[in-house]
């Protein structure tokens, strides 16, 4: 089965079912046809998750890629970087350890006030017009604003990171130079950090035994912060679609605030932001899901699929504080510690200051009409548009 075109953002559920039809694991096609391994089943993906000794995250394992074109539209996901992502073994060990230290420093009360701040210079770019786009000019930009504050870039950059952020995410020319840019900022950072350091990610790595380079401090924060940007922003998109859309969870939007935690965690489990993650090599011929896998086969790990397996997936409404889904992945290559907590605290506060400032909000088109980006890897909507009464700005 080929793995991409229009149903991946049509049904992407029914075309998960679909594949388990076949087994737990099941040969796909990936992007002109190149071969790979999709893994559906809950138990499977939390067996090689469970051993990296087995299936590695190295991508120069990979046996096909003699079959891979240059100009692949997946080589950003699997082209190897001497980064923390496609690092393994006691060399993945100290660098997820440094950012897990660096993140757990940050003081979730200050992370919070951070956030709320973030949110409300955003709605009041657009408080006073009674409509709004949620997705370009809320959802997606909060995370980014945060980021950039705990990396200690000063105010004045911000608006020019965001800008670049968001071109290097198109599929054209001004890409590759806003890529080259958001490098360079990372670089003069680290630099400026020597000399200056302070209460910041990037001074606690510089600082942190582990003693990395500048080099692998500048390609980790990179790392960190293209981990945190699209997913948690989909995150906050999908979570407002769902409490506009389904009348269980409407009752925030009435003034309540109790079912904003239930509704993060039901997009977690149905509407995932990361929906399948590329992937792991298989370091040895082995047996999974009743297939036979060769040494340097390619995995695609199909998190949502895997959320969807009936033998672990929660009713619908009823996943509560259930968090055994896969949406973080796990094990040692699994989004680190503490970043899920952290990515939470952001979502769940933006979502709250959106809701208290904007209490009548109410979609502006039919939710049948919302859009989904036809992409195979996140989960996000083109746009939310939203009606709500003008209100005034405020300053915090």
């Amino acid at each position: 089965m080929r793995l991409y075109g229009e149903r991946i953002a049509d049904d992407p559920a029914g075309l998960y079912e679909e594949i388990r039809m076949a087994g737990p694991v099941t040969r796909i096609l990936l992007d002109d046809d190149v071969p790979a391994w999709f893994v559906v089943g809950y138990r499977e993906v939390h067996h090689i998750t469970s051993n990296p000794q087995l299936f590695a995250r190295d991508s120069r394992r990979w046996n096909a890629w003699d079959q891979v074109p240059e100009t692949w539209p997946l080589m950003p996901y699997v082209g190897w970087s001497p980064s923390v992502m496609f690092a393994e073994g006691g060399e993945h060990q100290r660098r997820a350890g440094a950012i897990g230290d660096a993140l757990d420093v940050l003081d979730r009360t200050e992370l919070t006030s951070i956030c709320e701040r973030a949110a409300d210079r955003l709605i009041d770019s657009f408080a006073g017009d009674g409509v709004a786009d949620l997705v370009a000019q809320f959802a997606t930009q909060v995370p980014l604003q945060v980021i950039a504050k705990i990396y200690g870039l000063p105010e004045a950059d911000i608006p020019i990171l965001v800008q670049d952020i968001a071109e290097s995410l198109d599929a054209d020319e001004k890409a590759a130079a806003a890529h080259g840019r958001i490098f360079a900022r990372m670089q003069q950072l680290v630099q400026d950090k020597h000399v200056r350091p302070g209460p910041d990610v990037p001074s606690r790595l510089i600082a942190h035994s582990a003693g990395l380079t500048d080099e692998e401090i500048v390609i980790d924060l990179l790392v960190v912060m293209a981990a945190a940007q699209a997913p948690t922003g989909n995150w906050i998109g999908n979570t407002l679609r769902l409490m506009l859309v389904d009348d269980e969870f409407s009752v925030t939007l009435q003034g309540g605030r109790s079912s904003v935690a239930q509704a993060l965690n039901e997009v977690l489990w149905k509407d995932t932001p990361t929906q399948n993650f590329i992937g792991r090599w298989a370091v040895h011929d082995c047996e999974l899901g009743g297939r036979r896998i060769r040494k340097g086969d390619l995995l695609v790990l199909g998190l949502a699929a895997a959320n969807a397996d009936p033998q672990v997936r929660p009713s619908y409404g009823e996943s509560g504080t259930n968090r055994a889904h896969m949406s973080f992945g796990h094990g040692e290559h699994g989004c680190p510690f503490p970043a899920p907590e952290l990515a939470e605290v952001i979502a769940k506060t933006a979502i709250e200051v959106l809701l208290d400032r904007l209490p009548d909000v109410e979609l502006a088109v039919d939710g049948k009409e919302l859009q989904w980006r036809p992409s195979l890897w996140m989960r996000g909507l083109f746009s939310l548009p939203v009606s709500f009464t003008p209100t005034a700005s405020i300053s915090r």
